[in-house]
């Protein structure tokens, strides 16, 4: 056991080694509050970079230059990126873009004149404007953003990241946007802050100089917006033009988003160009996200978080009447009968105290249920966890891919927890008989991730069929399978040993040899428990609109805080509807309370999977293609599932501290 545990701990490390410097350095991987700015001093250069062309119908993003755009004079190149961006679908390039700190254009520049187009290529130009990709240009780690009118109230101004490849006019010709406006806001910086001033030591100093070993001044970037263009060139004004030469264009000067000219035509050449401008703003660095995570609707989250006080006090009324009232007043009753009275006595006794001595009785299928119960407990872990470092802005967006990347690996490590939960569930439900632990810990590290494993392949084939970025590189598929294989199974294994060798939690009452019969039920209880999903979900149903809309529609998502508060809330209602259920059934003389407390607060699975498909029709009417609708059907299943494992196993946790508390006050000859 010993050679195991090293041999284990070795390849874990070497692989957690592998997992962070996969992408970005150790450093980078992780937004961490105190991180520093990037200062650039006049006449620096400033290079953006681009990313995958997204579509909110399309769920399928593209390499950048898969259509015919300029690329940079010695080609493109690709960044960097974390194991997070990958598995997001970014591919960030670079880009033939360059501009100089406080340099601004007083005429475009001319970027490139593409080959006469194939009708190949032209048709795929026209499929990405129906599709309404969007181009995605990053500097300094800000996406760019576009501003346009509100078509119902001109006076406001809505604002998106990205802007499109094209537009389809009125007349039925596609126009693409060959022309940018870029306009660079900047922050001035006189001094060197008293926070980089701590961060900067002695002997690191020139290491950590924010303005490239210069003493003086700079600027920080903290704003990146876009103006699109579609103008058409004098054929005369970029003959024989450079990349970066300066043009005279009269429609470039004049450039109005709404009139369009650059019409896509086979066989048919497209020419490119842009101009930038820099404004100095007030906005601070430390500011600069505010415009990209300003979400409306606070007013919805706290009413959200209200209504859910409110299901979470009345289900606490009620479990506070259940042991204070209905449970006292039958213990009460039991102790003035005596434990030795007649029959007739004990039937006027609660119905639960009927079935003491089957309460215990080990419920159908356990092992099915302890690796279920076990991977809920590291699903919830994870969720907990990751929202926890969120809030508190560990997870920042300028660190794309941060949040998806954390939750791989707080779910890799989580591990421990999934085994240590099901084998000690398993030794619990089997009155300390430890044998067969292996079998249990073995399920509990397959089960679930072996189904996201197997969703996650048939979609990436998908993907990779489709020439899709969001498809995962062949490599980093088997980082990750060898991540599952030589983490995630052996610290399963390992809390799974654990708990093979901590003392069992003991039952109050002996188990009689011979079942109890359940009465006939004149209704169901399953009805209750798929109706009790509704109390969960209507704690989550709101935070679930935003969430799904970050997902699937490109909007950010970013109050972690709410969701943190709402998560603590969802957790107190599955606890409470579970246990009040199961009392229920107990009064009935229902010994069989084991998966009805799984699911009596893991049916808000149901209820989940039903928004998604309420989602799919009135919000994502426009999702356009099979390919699209797979990707969507498949995840949204894969949630549900998550969703059903980590709220069942907070029920069943909550309803075995209850039946455990009932039962061990009752005192039986």
């Amino acid at each position: 056991m010993a050679s195991l545990w090293t041999s284990t701990t070795t390849i874990t490390a070497f692989l957690l080694i592998l997992f962070i410097h996969s992408g970005h350095s150790p450093a980078a991987a992780f937004y961490l509050p105190g991180s520093y700015p990037q200062r650039y001093r006049p006449g620096d250069t400033l290079a953006p970079k681009v990313n995958s062309l997204t579509s909110p119908s399309s769920k399928l993003p593209y390499p950048y230059y898969s259509l015919p755009f300029c690329a940079p004079q010695h080609g493109a190149r690709h960044a960097a990126e974390s194991l997070g961006e990958l598995l997001l679908g970014d591919r960030i390039e670079t880009s033939p873009y360059r501009f100089s700190m406080l340099n601004n254009t007083a005429t475009p520049l001319f970027l490139c004149r593409t080959d006469p187009l194939s009708p190949g290529t032209a048709e795929l130009i026209k499929s990405r404007i129906d599709d309404a990709y969007q181009v995605n240009l990053l500097l300094d780690t800000l996406p760019v953003m576009r501003y346009v009118k509100n078509p119902v109230a001109p006076d406001v101004l809505l604002r998106s990241t990205g802007f499109p490849v094209g537009v389809r006019a009125d007349d039925g010709e596609y126009y693409v946007y060959n022309h940018i406006k870029l306009t660079v806001l900047v922050n001035k910086q006189n001094t060197t802050t008293r926070a980089e001033t701590l961060m900067a030591t002695a002997d690191g100093a020139d290491l950590l100089s924010f303005t490239g070993g210069k003493e003086g001044s700079g600027y920080t970037v903290v704003g990146f917006e876009v103006v699109p263009c579609s103008v058409e060139h004098d054929a005369a004004a970029v003959k024989n033009k450079t990349m970066y030469d300066e043009i005279t264009s009269k429609a470039a000067a004049g450039c109005e988003p709404s009139v369009v000219s650059m019409r896509v035509q086979d066989n048919r050449p497209l020419v490119f160009s842009y101009e930038v401008a820099f404004v100095e703003s007030g906005i601070e660095w430390p500011s600069r996200w505010d415009a990209y995570l300003e979400m409306g609707g606070a007013k919805v989250h706290w009413f959200s978080i209200l209504n859910s006080i409110v299901v979470v006090s009345f289900l606490a009324a009620i479990v506070l009447v259940i042991l204070l009232r209905t449970v006292r007043r039958d213990l009460a009753q039991y102790e003035e009968l005596g434990g030795s009275e007649s029959g007739t006595h004990a039937d006027e006794l609660a119905g639960w105290k009927l079935v003491a001595g089957d309460v215990f009785r080990e419920p159908s299928h356990p092992v099915l249920l302890c690796v279920l119960v076990g991977d809920g407990v590291r699903i919830l872990g994870m969720g907990v966890v990751t929202i926890v470092f969120a809030a508190l802005g560990f997870m920042s967006p300028a660190c794309r891919g941060a949040l998806v990347t954390g939750m791989l690996c707080f779910y890799l490590v989580l591990g421990v927890a999934a085994g240590y939960t099901a084998v000690s569930l398993w030794k619990t439900v089997r009155q300390g008989d430890a044998a067969g632990w292996k079998s249990v810990a073995w399920r509990a590290s397959f089960a679930f991730p072996g189904v996201g494993f197997a969703v996650f392949t048939v979609l990436n084939c998908v993907l990779w069929y489709n020439g899709s970025t969001g498809a995962v590189p062949f490599l980093l598929f088997v980082v990750i399978l060898l991540l599952w294989f030589f983490v995630s199974v052996p610290l399963t294994l390992v809390g799974g040993l654990l708990a093979s060798r901590v003392r069992h939690i003991e039952f109050p009452v002996k188990t009689n040899k011979v079942a109890r019969q359940v009465p006939a039920a004149q209704c169901s209880p399953w009805l209750f428990v798929v109706v009790a999903g509704t109390l969960p979900f209507g704690t989550l149903f709101i935070e679930l609109f935003f969430i799904m809309s970050s997902l699937w529609l490109g909007r950010v998502y970013y109050v972690f805080g709410f969701l943190l508060v709402v998560l603590a809330l969802l957790v107190t209602v599955c606890a409470e509807v579970s246990v009040v259920l199961t009392y229920m059934g107990l009064c009935v003389e229902d010994w069989r309370w084991w998966w009805r407390a799984f699911f009596a607060s893991g049916s808000v699975a149901l209820y989940t999977l039903g928004y998604a498909v309420y989602y799919l029709v009135f919000e994502l009417h426009s999702l356009a293609g099979p390919v699209s609708a797979a990707l969507y059907v498949g995840y949204s299943l894969l949630m549900a599932l998550a969703v059903m494992l980590a709220t069942g196993a907070v029920g069943l946790g909550a309803s075995f501290c209850f039946v455990h508390y009932l039962f061990s006050t009752v005192k039986l000859d």
